[in-house]
């Protein structure tokens, strides 16, 4: 097994705690079920938002869907001018043996034009 990095980002419509919460969930669980990863695979997962959202740290949500036993840590991503706003991205970290091609990277909603060239169909 290699420890690979999974990357996924999405936005939110508002800076309110529902709204990152439910975003951020729907982003893990696509992650999670895209490449069919085990809680027990995963060892640690980053979670970043830009400086307009600070209504809850995102890790909240990862937290509340049971990830208990897994490293979580939140930052707040670096300011570019003219560079999307209202976004959340994860960084998670799996042990897999799939190879680097075989990740499938995930984003939703206003992210999706982000990083085209990562994501698999």
């Amino acid at each position: 097994m290699m420890l690979r990095g999974i990357r996924g980002a999405t936005t939110v419509s508002e800076n309110s705690r529902e709204d990152i919460l439910d975003r951020t969930s729907e982003l893990l669980a696509r992650i999670v079920d895209a490449n069919a990863i085990n809680k027990d695979d995963v060892a640690s997962i980053i979670f970043s938002c830009t400086r307009d959202l600070d209504a809850v740290f995102p890790a909240e949500a990862a937290r509340a869907d049971g990830w208990t036993e897994v490293a979580l840590e939140c930052f707040s991503e670096m300011y570019v001018e003219d560079g999307l706003e209202s976004c959340i991205r994860i960084l998670m970290h799996v042990n897999t043996e799939k190879s680097n091609v075989q990740l499938n990277h995930i984003y939703l909603h206003g992210a999706m034009g982000l990083r085209t060239d990562l994501v698999n169909e």
